[in-house]
């Protein structure tokens, strides 16, 4: 089965290379969104790896912003182009770095050809810390002066805000690994409902919702697995997961997930060296 691995990046060229190396495999393809702040150059001189494509159309990714979205949609829009028959398309970031073999991974997905694999929570029951993501109106879009203080008046003035056609807001974690026909809905429903677009489009972190959102709410839902294959670590209780070391090679070894993140290769090459040994024993 092929994979189509797409990596959202913007630094650390040698750790992408490296990341590119840890899942060489004869029906894996790389594609690569560079944000748009970053030197293509650099990072083309860094790669040494065949089957790499660097996505056209880049954007200026910020934090929280429907950009990250785009950027994701640019790479499955590429993808799509392409017209090779992928089983599975991949969302990595570059500080991603893989748990199991590509043997392993492939293995996998080959047995298992019609599943998507994402973590989704109800954000109304279960995840209810994400509800004013929804329901306030977020200007992180734009960027206009004062735009905070308009932000406070609108939801002051306007009622809360109600998704389109009555859809159920899931989500959680934005990296999955999901089929291609899976990303074909995804980009042709979002071309048909520009509405649905314009909500999101206001909506603070909506790359740890759109996607699921989308599939929960369709005829993808029944293929839906409720896990990401992801290892991730929120002990410290920042907005972003903890830096994986050297400390966490006991978790990471009886780890059952296939990726994990987040690492740092400038910081602590150390554990990725050892993840590279112990890939190769499996």
């Amino acid at each position: 089965m092929k994979v189509a691995h797409l990596i959202l990046v913007h630094t650390q060229p040698h750790q992408l290379n490296r990341l590119i190396g840890s899942l060489l495999h004869p029906e894996a393809d790389f594609y690569i969104h560079l944000d748009k702040k970053a030197d293509i150059k650099v990072f083309r001189e860094a790669i040494t790896h065949p089957s790499v494509v660097f996505v056209t159309k880049r954007v200026d990714v910020r934090w929280g912003a429907y950009s990250m979205v785009q950027a994701t949609l640019n790479g499955f829009e590429e993808i799509l182009a392409t017209k090779i028959p992928y089983g599975y398309v991949n969302l990595l970031s570059g500080q991603d770095y893989p748990l199991q073999s590509p043997e392993t991974i492939h293995r996998f997905l080959a047995s298992n050809p019609l599943q998507q694999y994402m973590e989704f929570r109800e954000v109304e029951n279960d995840w209810q810390e994400a509800i004013p993501r929804i329901k306030k109106y977020h200007l992180v879009n734009f960027n206009i002066p004062g735009k905070f203080k308009l932000e406070a008046l609108i939801n002051t003035v306007l009622p809360p805000r109600l998704l389109p056609q009555g859809m159920v807001a899931v989500g959680r974690s934005q990296w999955f690994t999901i089929t291609l026909e899976a990303v074909r809905f995804i980009i042709t429903y979002l071309k048909e409902h520009p509405r649905l677009v314009r909500f999101f489009k206001l909506t603070w972190g909506v790359d740890e919702i759109i996607f699921q959102t989308i599939l929960y709410n369709s005829p993808f839902n029944a293929t839906l697995v409720n896990d990401n294959l992801r290892y991730i670590d929120w002990s410290e209780g920042k907005s972003s997961p903890k830096t994986l070391t050297l400390k966490d090679k006991e978790v990471l070894k009886s780890s059952t997930k296939f990726f994990a993140r987040k690492f740092n290769e400038a910081t602590e090459a150390s554990i990725l060296d050892w993840l590279d040994e112990e890939m190769k024993q499996d």
